[in-house]
């Protein structure tokens, strides 16, 4: 295996635990989770991994300053920015949404950190955007290296590749990982560490706002490209990749009855609080399919928990719940 320039400033490994209220309320099979909430920087989070990877590349290359995008109630870019600051660089963040009078949440600890925000309210102008801020500061000399939405690039993938061998390592038995998946950075990841590191078990990405036979293209081909980084190139098909797109057709953000389900009963039966857009709707996705059947009653469900709890108390999400 080549050798991979990596920081460390996650708090890892994080824990697994035993949800064994929750397992008895639904009467299926035994859930556990895995507390990637608990990464330690600025709340946690499933972004804080790939940062290891990506801020390392940012600072080989001579990077002063990092930018990406996201929603205005971003984790990721919450995660850039502390990240950013912990490693001495500059942030510039594109957000799309409406500046609200009162920040809140994920929004007002990216002010926290000092980040230079850029808003937009039009989603379809945010690459356009982005990429004019890219080439602004390189412009202006600012040295800036540009991470990717959800920081899913093939470098940004090696996060979640080395947590599956974190997981292995654990050496806790588990049939089904069970995650979120949007951008594709996290579900390759796992994929790529699944055939690299030897998990015989399912890896099952909940959709939170793409199709499908999407997901399948994009994940599959992020793993083939983060196997490079590895060594000799594995090529991944779409048949590699599970993927379950029942639970978005809402839209991104909106809640639902089933979410609201969901982070009440972790909630309620765990003391385990979810985020309103990610692992709540993961989370609802999860508990529809243990009452549809899918999961026997003997398996084990290892339930990958990518943060997201500031999102709560955005105004946005704090009266709908």
């Amino acid at each position: 295996m080549k050798a991979i320039d990596r920081l460390n400033f996650a708090h890892l490994p994080t824990r697994i635990e035993e949800l064994p209220r929750l397992t008895e309320h639904l009467n299926g099979p035994k859930i556990l989770v895995k507390r990637d909430d608990q990464t330690g920087l600025a709340f946690g989070g499933n972004k804080t991994r790939k940062l290891e990877f990506l801020i390392a590349e940012a600072l080989s290359q001579g990077a002063k300053t990092l930018i990406t995008g996201g929603a205005l109630q971003s984790n990721h870019c919450r995660q850039t920015a502390a990240a950013a600051r912990r490693l001495g660089l500059d942030c510039i963040l594109v957000l799309n949404g409406e500046m609200p009078d009162k920040p809140s949440a994920n929004l007002l600890l990216d002010q926290l950190f000092d980040a230079e925000i850029v808003t937009i309210k039009d989603r379809a102008l945010r690459d356009q955007t982005l990429q004019q801020t890219y080439d602004k500061a390189v412009a202006d000399g600012r040295k800036p290296y540009l991470v990717w939405y959800g920081g899913s690039s093939p470098t940004g993938a090696l996060g979640y590749a080395f947590a599956m061998k974190e997981f292995l390592e654990q050496n806790i038995h588990a049939d089904w990982i069970v995650f979120g998946t949007s951008s594709g950075g996290t579900h390759a990841g796992l994929v790529l560490g699944q055939r690299v590191f030897g998990y015989p078990g399912k890896v099952l990405g909940i959709s939170i706002d793409e199709p499908e036979e999407w997901l399948k293209r994009r994940v599959s081909s992020l793993a083939s490209d983060a196997s490079e980084k590895l060594g000799d190139r594995i090529d991944f098909s779409g048949e590699d990749v599970l993927a379950n797109e029942e639970y978005c057709k809402a839209g991104y953000g909106v809640l639902t009855d089933a979410e609201r389900e969901a982070i009440r009963l972790f909630a309620k039966f765990e003391g385990l609080l979810l985020d309103p857009v990610y692992t709540g709707r993961t989370a609802a996705g999860m508990i529809d399919l243990i009452r549809k059947g899918l999961f026997k009653k003997g398996d084990t469900i290892l339930f990958w928990h990518t943060g997201g709890q500031p999102a709560l108390f955005a105004e946005k999400y704090a009266n709908q719940i």
